[in-house]
């Protein structure tokens, strides 16, 4: 007769009990997830997680209360945890999973890794980690009513990188600084003003009107008499934000009159913009205070978030914001800067206001601070009871790899309504390691397409290594039969490298990189296509970095009795599936049949309703539709696993 302990096998019960697990994240799925595994009997639990508790994150993450404001998720979370379960040995670690402490070496110690991140570069980071160490990892993710869980073990399932995941979407910059049309494009602009003005500059996020748009063919030699900006008011020389900006003492007015009437004075100038498009009209500070009314800018009833201001009420906004910022700036000292958050009420304020009074410049209907807020922070509200589903599925999951029944898992996706069957979860098998994933493969390699005369080390290491392929501290070697070292991850080893031009090194069309990234126990061959036809502004492109074609269909696939208890006999071998690298890639299945996520996009008949990889934590799986009825989508947000960041 089968012993229990509770409702679990007595074997499983002891096993859960020694075993050591690691959750990495103690936000909106980690909270629940770490009250989960202390009840279900996991004793040996290890929590990381880098964040501190906000006001914002108490509504779902049960663990944190009112006077934890301010305190790290990870030791508050061990704490509240320990509340149900006294005799559990749970450690925290108030630090990032990407520190180089916490190695290969560090993942061998447990048995079971799950991940509750909120972020792509994390992900990317445990899966390597999990991989080398050869550990099972559980990922996971929600975004609003949606989500889904995971497993990925090396050599039997696809690993978190073996799909292509979008990009994030980016703007043309001439765009953003000449002729924005939608509102993103102002609050994109909002937000790299603030790091020109109170952050770290970058000369990628410049915000001055762009001379050099080829739209732009105007005569500049015109300039001088036709931009009659206001000497008193900010003189338009060309230098930077910061830098003009400091120089005035941050001064609220001139700062306006410079950003939204000199500026826009600027563009004006450029004839050619302006003849197929409404023409921007500029605003002047004196001017707009002297004709306020009286009521204007005052409070409006309603919540104060949702409120749209009028066009006063935001120049009144902007300069309380810049007040509060510029002080704050100047409380940290010389050389300090301030980090954009959207929980952070003088940035987000800032923002709301320099967006909207850009979109009133260029004829755009202004938004609400809670409007901004979304697309600023790409977020959607979070939804306790989904990260409460995913947390349990997670453990369940994970039950089934301590009772050695790896084969019996599956991606599970929780649909936002339910499918013909009635179903609001939906299992898939879980895919076999793509044969060509550049992480995973016996020998990962990748082809990249660049111009070996304007790819400079360092935007090779930092835009091209660290960014698009995850390494945290890569080292390159040229394979030239001399082994010449291109990058090195030791400090200040090869610095002098970093302005120089691939070319300068001998490399051209047909050239091979070795980058190897110890913290990751991992190195991916690079071969180099030169190429002097990119598109402009596209530094790069990773090539064969396209939609795998869908496998032909297949039938007879057998129907799930249950997702929810574990039950092997409903369960074959799997992973989460292929996910081509457009704006959205997870599909619902609007079925019961238990298939493979690859043919199930190849469903016959069958029509395809995608989500964005971000609205699904980016784990980057596919559901398909056997029919014609849609599932509901849902944009997505960033915050501790329970919302996501938009790509």
């Amino acid at each position: 007769m089968v012993q229990l302990v509770g409702s679990l096998r007595k074997e499983l019960a002891d096993s859960l009990s020694t075993c050591k697990v690691l959750v990495v994240g103690a936000g909106g799925i980690g909270c629940e997830l770490l009250k989960n595994l202390v009840l279900t009997g996991f004793k040996n639990i290890e929590v990381i997680d880098l964040d501190t508790i906000d006001v914002s994150n108490l509504n779902r993450q049960f663990l944190f209360q009112k006077k934890h404001v301010g305190k790290s998720k990870a030791q508050v979370a061990k704490e509240s945890a320990l509340r149900f379960c006294p005799n559990a040995n749970i450690t925290a670690y108030h630090d990032s999973i990407m520190n180089p402490d916490y190695n290969v070496e560090f993942f061998r110690k447990f048995v079971l890794v799950m991940n509750a991140l909120d972020n792509r570069a994390a992900r990317n980071h445990v899966n390597r980690l999990c991989l080398a160490a050869d550990i099972p990892l559980i990922e996971s993710g929600t975004a609003g009513y949606l989500g889904q869980v995971t497993v990925i073990k090396k050599g039997m399932t696809e690993c978190y990188e073996c799909q292509p995941k979008p990009t994030q979407k980016t703007f043309p910059g001439c765009t953003i600084r000449n002729t924005p049309s939608e509102p993103i494009h102002c609050i994109v602009w909002a937000k790299y003003l603030f790091n020109q003005l109170f952050g770290e500059e970058d000369a990628d996020q410049e915000v001055s009107p762009d001379t050099a748009d080829p739209e732009a063919a105007w005569n500049p030699e015109d300039t001088a008499a036709r931009a009659t900006a206001s000497e008193k008011d900010g003189d338009i020389k060309r230098v930077s934000t910061k830098e003009w900006a400091r120089s005035t003492g941050y001064d609220p007015v001139k700062l306006f009159n410079k950003l939204f009437k000199d500026d826009i004075m600027y563009l004006l100038t450029m004839d050619k913009l302006w003849k197929k498009r409404k023409a921007p009209t500029p605003l002047d500070w004196q001017q707009l205070e002297k004709t306020a009314c009286p009521q204007e800018g005052s409070p409006v009833l309603g919540l104060k978030d949702q409120q749209v201001l009028d066009v006063w009420g935001h120049c009144r906004l902007f300069k309380h914001s810049v007040e509060t910022l510029s002080s704050q700036l100047q409380e940290k000292g010389e050389g300090a800067e301030l980090v954009w958050d959207k929980d952070d009420p003088p940035a987000m304020d800032f923002v709301t206001a320099a967006a909207n009074l850009r979109m009133h410049i260029f004829s755009m209907n202004m938004k609400s601070r809670f409007d901004v807020k979304s697309m600023a922070g790409n977020i959607i509200p979070a939804i306790a009871t989904t990260n409460a589903v995913i947390a349990g599925l997670i453990v369940l999951e994970g039950l089934k790899i301590l009772s050695g029944e790896l084969e019996s898992c599956r991606t599970i996706f929780l649909n936002k309504c339910p499918n013909l069957r009635k179903k609001l979860l939906v299992p898939c098998v879980l895919d076999p390691p793509c044969t060509n994933c550049y992480v995973c493969a016996s020998k990962p390699e990748v082809t990249v397409k660049l111009n070996v005369h304007k790819t400079t080390v360092l935007s090779l290491q930092d835009r091209i290594l660290k960014e698009r392929f995850g390494m945290v501290a890569p080292d390159v070697q040229i394979e030239d039969g001399k082994g010449t070292i291109l990058i090195s991850s030791e400090e200040g080893e090869t610095e002098a490298n970093n302005s120089k031009f691939l070319s300068d090194f001998g490399i051209r069309n047909g050239s091979r990189l070795q980058s190897d990234d110890f913290l990751q126990d991992y190195t991916l061959l690079v071969n180099v296509l030169h190429s002097e036809e990119l598109e402009r502004d596209v530094e790069f492109e990773v090539v064969g970095e396209a939609p795998d074609k869908a496998p032909p269909p297949q039938t007879n696939q057998e129907e799930v009795n249950s997702i929810t208890n574990g039950n092997k006999d409903s369960v074959q071998p799997s992973t989460s599936s292929k996910a081509p690298a457009e704006d959205d890639d997870i599909m619902i299945v609007d079925s019961d049949d238990e298939a493979s996520s690859s043919s199930a996009a190849a469903a016959p008949g069958g029509t395809k309703r995608k989500h964005s990889d971000a609205e699904i934590g980016e784990t980057s799986t596919k559901r398909s539709r056997k029919n014609q009825s849609s599932a509901p989508t849902s944009p997505t947000n960033k915050d501790d696993g329970d919302v996501i960041a938009l790509d």
